[in-house]
């Protein structure tokens, strides 16, 4: 099994910053890419951000230039959100997902509240 586990999360006012980070642990391969998705109230999944083994990310539109993610091992992971605004508020899974197989783990998740 892997084991991911999360912090970071909380309430914060408009316009504030949160860092995330994220914990990999257990039958770790290398071979993989980590990142984020989050879920707001009655809203559907979406994914944040991603970054690879090599160190290149990808954003969703919504967070260009107030997000940024990064790792500083292969199996931790942190995601710096700056200007959050209210529409952030979201509970923040990040997962673990192997190249090869395909196969995807997740985080518990963590909640971010942005208040206006």
């Amino acid at each position: 099994q892997v084991q991911l586990v999360e912090s970071g999360g909380g309430l914060v006012q408009a316009g504030g910053s949160l860092r995330l980070s994220c914990v990999a642990s257990g039958s770790i391969f290398s071979d993989n890419s980590m990142g984020w998705y989050r879920q707001g109230p009655g809203k559907q999944r979406e994914l944040v951000a991603v970054i690879t083994r090599g160190g290149s990310a990808n954003y969703a539109d919504s967070v260009k230039g107030r997000f940024t993610i990064s790792r500083d091992n292969v199996f931790t992971v942190y995601l710096q959100m700056n200007s959050l605004k209210p529409e952030d508020t979201a509970v923040y899974y990040c997962y673990l997902r192997r190249y090869i197989t395909s196969d995807m783990y997740w985080g518990q998740g963590t909640q971010v509240t942005v208040s206006s």
